[in-house]
């Protein structure tokens, strides 16, 4: 790498790429042109920006950065250790903009508004100094023709390394065999410190990089519309009683994406075990035909459907799928 005099230098020089401009960008929650911005002198990223896109570069370029910003008196990064410490409430503004959102957005860009908005702000709080989180918003799926809700969908969802920024691609369904389904049957929240253990108390099913994890249940009027599942690259990562008490007010502002549609009672929950993230990957691979086809069988009929309609009924389609499976090619 050339000599570089300027922070600004730095970030250009590993900017290299518009893949690498787009991950970046996503890590801090900015648009790609406000670090080219940056990188061009037309603004000034603020403290928490700063502090955010310190612990996004590749850490042996990190200690660089933080003294080329000292040597133009931009404010320093906190320490590692100060960083560490997150917010012990959810500061009033921010909760403010979360009400705001939905009070101005259609009702059909609601849930991906606020969940986008709530997200980007939760994971930047619960793990300011990168350490690897992964945040899902689970949503029950409609019930089935029995009336029961038989399983849950991860929808969206953010991440910081080792998972990648935007989760949505690597959503599965969940059951009665992971933590999420048995919050969500419960309605009660649930932690798994150590998921490496032999025993569990809790169901799970652990997936990549995942260590320890917590979920809370989406609630509204006593029913259930899913849950919040956050995952930890860490041991333990869930025991501090200021982390949970911002787990638990991140989730009540998440409800605020979801319709009272959505909410399920209790008594309809009866989840079935949903089969591995590897087996669920090979009937995910032509899921946008699926969609399209459903348009196309629809769209002579009295009333053709929107792709949003569309694609939930392809989900449920592949939900049928995957609950019926037989043993032998789920443990094959």
């Amino acid at each position: 790498m050339q000599k570089v005099s300027s922070w600004r230098d730095l970030l250009q020089s590993l900017l290299s790429t518009p893949a690498e401009r787009d991950r970046l960008a996503a890590a801090i929650g900015v648009r790609s042109i406000t670090l080219a911005r940056w990188m061009q002198s037309e603004s000034i990223p603020r403290p928490d920006n700063l502090r955010q896109l310190l612990f996004a570069l590749p850490p042996q370029f990190q200690d660089q950065f933080r003294s080329l910003l000292e040597q133009e008196g931009l404010p320093s990064p906190l320490s590692l250790e100060e960083e560490r410490t997150p917010l012990q409430e959810i500061p009033f503004s921010f909760v403010k903009e979360v009400f705001a959102t939905r009070a101005t957005t259609p009702d059909s860009m609601r849930f991906w508004a606020i969940s986008r908005q709530v997200l980007q702000h939760a994971i930047r709080q619960l793990d300011p100094v990168p350490v690897g989180m992964a945040i899902n918003v689970v949503r029950c799926m409609p019930p089935s023709s029995d009336g029961k809700i038989h399983s849950l969908r991860e929808s969206t969802g953010r991440g910081t390394p080792p998972w990648i920024a935007e989760l949505e691609h690597q959503a599965m369904f969940l059951g009665a065999e992971s933590l999420a389904g048995f919050v969500v049957a419960s309605c009660r929240p649930a932690a798994i410190h150590n998921l490496t253990a032999k025993t569990q108390y809790y169901p799970a099913s652990q997936v990549e990089h995942e260590i320890s994890a917590a979920a809370y249940p989406l609630l509204y009027a006593n029913r259930v519309a899913g849950c919040l599942l956050f995952s930890s690259a860490q041991l333990e990562y869930f025991v501090s009683p200021f982390r949970l008490a911002l787990i638990q007010g991140y989730t009540d502002l998440m409800t605020l994406a979801f319709a009272p549609e959505e909410f399920y009672s209790p008594e309809l929950i009866g989840l079935s075990v949903m089969p591995p993230f590897t087996v669920q990957q090979q009937h995910f691979v032509n899921f946008q035909q699926r969609v399209f086809k459903v348009m196309a069988d629809s769209a002579h009929s009295a009333h053709p459907l929107l792709f949003t309609e569309a694609e939930q009924i392809a989900w449920q389609q592949l939900e049928e799928i995957l609950e019926h499976l037989p043993l032998s090619s789920i443990e094959g």
